[in-house]
């Protein structure tokens, strides 16, 4: 088995590259072309020193037909990590030999994770805002820079502006670093403005951003919320969108954001199917939803896969001899 750290992981890791590799997977689930079966949510840390549930663990396998191998994800959400001086989300990444069933390389997840989401966004800024030259981004984590870097390959922004309640600051420092021209904005109302395209990137359970500070046209891209209990956006935002976008429709209408509204399943589009045909863009607001899809992590992990081979990055490990 390969075993490869978030070092090496990061090292295989070109957006320009990933985001039609999370194209073409997107579009194979919307085909049917992918098993995906539904992933678990469990609390996790009940019993331990009498405290109530520490956080979440997830599994997330899939397989896209034809290919070598097959992906299982694993996943924990620890809310309090921040604090301790980790990350929020933590994963590992399984693929396994779709022939024999035997394990052949683990990946780290959190780059991998971090890489294959924020091409949701540049994907939707690609198709919806290709000019878009203004970038509201509410957060400030790990996913708020990967979604900005990736945004970045497929229209040239002008102007960042990142809300986050305490660490804005340090994002858009970050980002500066990098060459991305990213400010930090001290009110939600403040960076949403004016801009282009919106991205939220929090675990929030209530509306992050006031809807009557979108501009008319703006594309709305939220990728935080994946559970009944997590909401980002406030219902208008969705309601008065002309197209509101899903990568998985079905869960994405389980999730806080569409459980506020009066909208259902059958009122989303599915990403995939919309990047599998040739249709001209809405003329009004577009808001793209997002939980997250295990086809992804079997695609980007196969891609972060052959390029580690390739390069001689990892370790090897015999695990039955």
């Amino acid at each position: 088995m390969l075993v490869c750290p978030e070092a090496a992981v990061r090292e295989t890791l070109d957006l320009p590259a990933i985001v039609p590799v999370v194209e073409d997977a997107l579009v194979r689930q919307a085909r049917g072309e992918v098993e995906r079966p539904e992933r678990p949510h469990f609390a996790i840390g009940q019993g331990l020193e009498d405290e109530p549930p520490l956080g979440m663990g997830i599994a997330m396998p899939a397989y896209v037909h034809g290919a070598e191998r097959y992906a299982t994800k694993l996943v924990g959400v620890h809310e309090d990590n921040p604090d301790r001086g980790l990350p929020t989300v933590n994963a590992v990444v399984v693929l396994t030999d779709a022939r024999t069933g035997l394990p052949e390389a683990l990946l780290a997840g959190n780059a991998l994770t971090n890489a294959r989401t924020a091409c949701i966004g540049a994907l939707a800024v690609r198709e919806f805002a290709p000019d878009a030259g203004t970038l509201a981004v509410l957060g400030a984590g790990a996913q708020a820079r990967w979604q900005t870097r990736a945004i970045a390959t497929v229209t040239d922004l002008e102007d960042v502006r990142v809300y986050s309640p305490n660490t804005r600051e340090a994002c858009a420092a970050d980002l500066r670093g990098e060459g991305v021209p990213a400010r930090a904005v001290d009110t939600p109302g403040a960076a949403v403005e004016g801009a282009d395209a919106v991205v939220t990137t929090t675990t929030a359970t209530e509306p992050v951003f006031p809807p009557d500070a979108l501009a008319p046209g703006a594309l709305v891209v939220a990728v935080g919320a994946y559970t009944p209990e997590m909401q980002e956006l406030d219902p208008a935002v969705l309601e008065q969108a002309e197209t509101v976008l899903a990568d998985v429709p079905s869960e994405v209408a389980e999730t806080g954001d569409l459980l506020a509204t009066d909208l259902g399943v059958g009122d989303l589009v599915e990403f995939g199917a919309w990047l599998d045909g040739d249709r001209d863009p809405p003329a009004g607001r577009v808001a793209v939803d997002s939980v997250g899809t295990a086809v992804l992590d079997a695609a980007a992990g196969a891609f972060a896969h052959e390029r580690a081979m390739e390069a001689g990055l990892g370790t090897d490990i015999a695990l039955w001899e």
